[in-house]
């Protein structure tokens, strides 16, 4: 009978540690996507810069310039925005996997 109840508990422990599994894959996954969106907010905020600079100088073709520096400055805010977004999931995601750890 000793034997059958320690089987029970093995069995509840691997499924909270799956659970904490889980929440530790997710983790990683959301830091995975925050560090894309900080690299796409600094490519683009890089090219929004470039073009700034060529519009200065290439005066015959400055509003095309303009419209390309402020299509790169939309998606650096935007990447930007989803990278803050992917921190608050990634604390989130940190914070259940201790609660279930314990």
């Amino acid at each position: 009978m000793g034997h059958h109840h320690h089987d029970k508990q093995n069995k509840s422990e691997q499924a909270a540690g799956a659970g904490a599994g889980e929440w530790r894959n997710e983790e990683k996954h959301h830091k995975h996507m925050e560090q894309l969106a900080q690299l796409g907010a600094a490519a683009a905020g890089a090219y929004a810069v470039h073009e700034k600079h060529k519009a200065k100088k290439d005066p015959k073709h400055a509003r095309s310039h303009r419209i390309k520096e402020e299509i790169a400055a939309t998606i650096a805010a935007g990447s930007a925005g989803f990278a803050i977004h992917e921190h608050h999931k990634t604390k989130e995601a940190k914070k259940h996997g201790h609660q279930h750890h314990h």
